[in-house]
């Protein structure tokens, strides 16, 4: 299963925008119970995104998540439950802080795809420990900010320690990893830099908190076909020993950038 180039949220109790998931393919989607619905709608929430997941066509192209509440929180047992008899492919676990989540989450969710939240000082403290079994995790910065008691800006040098900490834990688990979220919704260059920065990092793909960001992540964790061609010129060049491109040597470490590039591209070389 592919890490997803883009995660859209979704709120649990709007029906009519999980209805319009297919229109924006996203190849994630986590309909939300968390952040997006106020205490008082837990509930019926719940119900509404069951409903809701289970009427969505499916192509198989988007990965169908729900997010439940946190696991300290009095919803997380029953939105757990709902959907593990659910038509959702898996779950987003948000708060992440502890190895005991992951395995409480399993027992009651079985083997279901899980992208896990990390998103406070606990979390990104323990990240290590926190990636065995997930498909992907993301870095939530705005919870993880709060937390340490930061303050968010627009350069993000506030977060580039735990941005950086938490990609090194998922590479040395050989785990996915999405970013952090532009929360100014419609100033698509601001997702465009942002974007940039994470997949320079090392991330391989980004929360969208709105559907037009959608196209903006698959533009930014896509290779670009120059990218592609250069990548097979290297491997081409390094397949019997150390080669030049663009007057440039080429070793070992250039070949596994370049079969990172093509994977991420989905094609062979």
């Amino acid at each position: 299963m592919r890490v997803p180039r883009s995660l859209l949220f979704v709120p649990g109790a709007r029906p009519d925008m999980v209805a319009k998931v297919p229109r924006w393919s996203p190849d994630a989607v986590a309909v939300d119970l968390e952040d997006a619905v106020a205490a008082g709608d837990k509930e019926s929430a719940r119900d509404a995104a069951v409903r809701a997941v289970a009427e969505l066509p499916r192509d198989g192209r988007t990965l169908v998540l729900i997010r439940v509440n946190g696991p300290t929180t009095p919803w997380y047992a029953d939105d757990v439950a709902a959907v593990a008899e659910s038509a959702a492919d898996g779950v987003v676990l948000p708060k992440l802080e502890s190895p005991e989540q992951l395995e409480d989450l399993r027992s009651r969710l079985g083997d279901h795809p899980v992208i896990g939240g990390l998103e406070s000082a606990r979390g990104v403290a323990q990240c290590r420990e926190l990636m065995n079994g997930l498909l992907a995790a993301y870095f939530g910065a705005e919870d993880y900010i709060a937390s340490v008691g930061g303050r968010r800006t627009a350069g993000g040098q506030e977060v580039l320690f735990a941005r950086s900490e938490v990609v090194l834990a998922a590479a040395v688990a050989g785990v996915g990893l999405l970013d952090q979220a532009v929360v100014a919704a419609h100033d698509a260059e601001a997702f465009r830099v942002d974007a940039a920065v994470g997949r320079d990092l090392g991330y391989d793909g980004k929360i969208c908190i709105h559907p037009s960001q959608v196209a903006l992540a698959h533009e930014t964790f896509t290779p670009t076909d120059e990218e592609i061609a250069h990548a097979r010129l290297v491997i081409e060049a390094g397949s019997s020993g150390v080669g030049v491109v663009d007057g440039e040597m080429v070793d070992a470490v250039h070949l596994t950038m370049a079969r990172a590039v093509l994977s991420r591209a989905g094609v062979e070389a």
